[in-house]
C-alpha cells in the first residue's frame, strides 16, 4: 500500500478526489488524505505546525467524516511514502511568499516521517475570466501571467528543496489549447468557479497526474471513468495526459 498526505488546502482537495479510486482501477491500494483549511498558505501551514493547532478538515481518500487534526497527528499516524505542499493559489507566483515557512515546515515534516519522499504540488493559474481578487490584484486578470509566474516560484521552491514537482499547473495550461477544453473558443471550462477545478474533468486531470508521478501508473491503460463524466471526454484527457507529462520532464 502506498500512503500519500497532502499538506494543503481546496486544491489539494480537488488533486485528491478521484486519485484513491484511480490507484484502485489500476491495481494499486492506497491510502490518500489531504489536510484541508480552505486558502491555506505555507505561512498558515507553518503556523499551525509549530503551535500543533488541530485546525485540518482530515480527508481520507475523497471523503471526511469531519474529524480535526493537527499536522503532527497525521505526520505520526502512519509511515507515510508521499508528502506534498503547495502554496496557496493566490501566493503561488510570488516567490518571497513560499520561504522561510517552506523550509520550515519540510524540516519540520522530516523529524517525524524522514523516509518520506516530500514532493511540491504545483496547481494551476485561474481561468480566464475568474472574479478572484487575487486574479486582478497580482496577475492583471491574465492567465498566461499566472501560469508564467507560477510555474517559476514552484521551480525554484522545489530547486531550493531539491525535491521533485507534480506538474498539475503545467499539464491543466496546455489541456486548456485543446478543443474540448478551450473555454476561451466555447469549450468546457476545466474549473468550476473560475479557480477550483471543474468536477468531473478538471479532478479527473489532477488525480491522474498525481497517479503517473507519484504512482507511476499508467493513465492511458487505467480504466476509471469518474462519476457523470462522457466516456469520450475521458479517453480524450486519457490520450494526452501521459504525453504531456513525458514532455514535461524532457523540459
Amino acid at each position: 500500500m502506498y500512503k500519500i498526505l497532502a499538506i494543503g488546502n481546496s486544491f489539494s482537495q480537488d488533486a485528491t478526489a478521484y486519485l484513491h479510486d484511480i490507484a484502485a482501477a489500476g491495481g494499486t491500494d492506497t491510502k490518500i488524505v489531504n489536510l484541508y483549511i480552505g486558502g491555506c498558505s505555507l505561512k498558515t501551514h507553518w503556523e499551525n505546525a509549530e503551535n500543533d493547532h488541530k485546525n485540518y478538515l482530515y480527508e481520507l481518500n475523497g471523503s471526511s467524516d469531519g474529524r480535526m487534526v493537527s499536522i503532527r497527528e497525521a505526520l505520526t499516524e502512519e509511515s507515510w511514502d508521499f508528502i506534498t505542499f503547495q502554496q496557496a493559489s493566490h501566493d503561488s507566483g510570488i516567490p518571497e511568499t513560499y520561504q522561510p515557512y517552506l523550509f520550515k515546515l519540510s524540516g519540520y515534516v522530516k523529524q517525524y516521517v524522514p523516509t518520506a519522499q516530500q514532493l511540491m504540488h504545483e496547481t494551476w493559474a485561474y481561468e480566464i475570466d475568474s472574479t478572484h481578487p487575487a486574479f486582478a490584484e497580482h496577475y492583471h486578470s491574465d492567465q498566461r501571467d499566472m501560469y508564467k509566474a507560477l510555474r517559476n516560484a514552484y521551480l525554484e521552491a522545489a530547486k531550493q528543496l531539491g525535491i521533485p514537482i507534480i506538474p498539475c499547473g503545467d499539464v491543466i495550461q496546455e489541456l486548456r489549447n485543446a478543443a474540448p477544453f478551450d473555454y476561451g473558443n466555447g469549450g468546457i471550462s476545466l474549473c468550476r468557479d473560475g479557480f477550483h477545478m471543474n468536477i468531473p474533468y478538471g479532478r479527473y486531470v489532477l488525480g491522474a497526474v498525481w497517479y503517473e508521478t507519484m504512482l507511476h501508473g499508467s493513465i492511458a491503460e487505467n480504466p476509471y471513468l469518474p462519476p457523470e463524466a462522457q466516456p469520450d471526454l475521458i479517453a480524450f484527457l486519457k490520450s494526452k495526459i501521459s504525453n504531456l507529462l513525458q514532455n514535461n520532464m524532457a523540459r
